[in-house]
């Protein structure tokens, strides 16, 4: 039993017969009255959201989470399926569980899956990937002062600023964090 106070984003905890993962995390002190800790929590089993209030000095279950490397592999409709390298296992996830995740997973990228109770809860990207510029218009000569940027799509749809000297066709690292280009690769 852990503390309230002591949950984050991403945790697994037990709330009354089912297991929910923390989606949001918020202490409050309003005013004279006394703190507490609102948690906004996701079912595994249903997937429903909700949001919970606990007293700052309340005790909650924690579950064990698990980490395990896998490989996106391919999209099949609106799922997502992942593969396990080591033991060639297959992961089938809705686009809702991956999230903007999707504007990033190319084939055969790594990511780490994170189970609960043998149940898949959510993705990991790395914190950069390396993807392929579909279209990117031509810059316009002399627009070279003060770092201009331009529009420009990659192999996955996402539509990011790049400098104006990358081209279509060319590979590019992009942050998965904020989405923004970071260099030629």
């Amino acid at each position: 039993m852990a503390n309230v106070t002591e949950i984050r984003k991403g945790m697994a905890i037990r709330q009354g017969s089912e297991v929910v993962v923390v989606t949001d995390v918020t202490h409050r002190t309003p005013g004279n009255l006394r703190a507490f800790v609102q948690i906004g929590m996701r079912s595994i089993k249903t997937g429903k959201t909700s949001e919970l209030r606990f007293a700052s000095g309340e005790k909650v279950e924690v579950v064990p989470m698990m980490t395990t490397k896998m490989e996106f592999s391919y999209k099949d409709g609106e799922d997502y399926v992942f593969t396990n390298p080591e033991n060639y296992e297959t992961v089938t996830l809705p686009a809702e569980l991956v999230g903007d995740c999707k504007n990033y997973l190319v084939e055969n990228g790594g990511v780490t899956m994170i189970f609960v109770e043998d149940k898949a809860v959510s993705v990991e990207l790395p914190s950069s990937v390396i993807l392929t510029v579909a279209d990117a218009p031509e810059g316009i000569r002399g627009d070279s002062a003060n770092n201009m940027q331009k529009p420009a799509t990659l192999e996955t749809g996402v539509a990011i600023q790049v400098p104006l000297f990358i081209k279509t066709g060319e590979k590019i690292k992009v942050d998965t964090r904020t989405g923004k280009y970071m260099e030629r690769a």
